[in-house]
């Protein structure tokens, strides 16, 4: 598959839903207060932060995920396919990257599996939303 038989729609809404997955994740609503405890922040410390960096870092990053997994996939991937193989690359690619990480590191086992089950549950949706639009 090449860069001319990609959906850049399918690809520009895979990456606003891990945009907004994002969002929510790391949010009060689920794990605000874990993740930051676990990364040793404060409410501070990111308010320091430059959130044009963030938002367009965070951005452009979903969407190069999305075109890759879109090439990845290809354009004869169904919705099963699309969604088994993103939950897998999630799963199995990108877990197992962050917990070799982790261990060496010596993060906590509460930080792997907010940030893992986010990347799991993140290429899952980017995989369900390549599989609906051919």
């Amino acid at each position: 598959m090449n860069f001319t038989e990609v959906n850049y729609f399918a690809i520009l809404v895979a990456s606003l839903s891990s945009f907004m997955l994002r969002g929510v994740w790391y949010s009060k609503v689920l794990f605000k207060n874990a993740w930051l405890e676990s990364i040793g922040l404060t409410d501070l410390d990111l308010q320091s932060a430059d959130p044009k960096l963030i938002f367009v870092g965070s951005f452009l990053l979903a969407f190069i995920a999305a075109l890759v997994l879109a090439l990845f996939l290809g354009k004869e991937a169904g919705i099963g396919e699309s969604l088994g193989t993103s939950f897998a690359i999630g799963l199995f690619w990108v877990c197992s990257s962050l917990g070799l990480s982790y261990i060496f590191e010596q993060r906590p086992l509460k930080l792997f599996l907010i940030n893992g089950s986010y990347h799991v549950l993140q290429f899952s949706l980017m995989g369900l939303i390549l599989g609906l639009w051919p």
